[in-house]
């Protein structure tokens, strides 16, 4: 009688036994973080709704209108808004559909597009940039004292440093 051999996934590298647990303190830190985190960015979206845009559109529009010309090639627009290329390819499809951007192609470069902003999506922006800002004063700036957010500001800036630094890495 024959046996058949079974191979077994290989085991997911796990922390090891030493790995610290978080304190009670540091574990109401991290769900208090993620809890504003969800919060706050649903509230952002659900306060851009009526101007018919996402978060991810309202940051793409932001990232364009701040850039060189209004445009940024799509690799780096991807990198900048953290989305791989294929979703963003079909996020401006969507937007180039309501005409907020289009899709020019990169003379340096034939495989390379550029997402230019168009002179609708400057005014999308131009019409939605102040209710944006006061959503965000409303549910989030005013709601801290100066020095709580210079806190925040130090605290949180070497977290995004070491994030950026490791993105992309295993």
């Amino acid at each position: 009688m024959e046996t058949m051999e079974t191979q077994t996934a290989p085991t997911p590298r796990t922390p090891s036994e030493e790995t610290p647990w978080l304190t009670d303190a540091e574990q109401c830190a991290w769900r208090t973080h993620l809890d504003v985190s969800r919060l706050l960015m649903h509230q952002l979206e659900k306060d851009l709704q009526p101007f018919g845009l996402t978060n991810n559109d309202y940051e793409i529009l932001v990232n364009l209108s701040e850039s060189d010309e209004n445009r940024m090639r799509m690799s780096d627009l991807a990198t900048a808004t953290l989305q791989s290329k294929s979703r963003l390819s079909h996020q401006i499809t969507r937007m180039e559909a309501a005409g907020l951007v289009r899709r020019v192609n990169c003379e340096s470069d034939r495989r390379g597009l550029f997402a230019v902003l168009t002179d609708e999506g400057m005014e999308t922006m131009r019409k939605v940039a102040p209710h944006h800002v006061a959503s965000v004063r409303r549910h989030f700036i005013d709601l801290l004292p100066p020095e709580a957010l210079a806190a925040l500001r130090a605290s949180l800036r070497p977290v995004a440093e070491h994030l950026r630094e490791n993105r992309g890495k295993a």
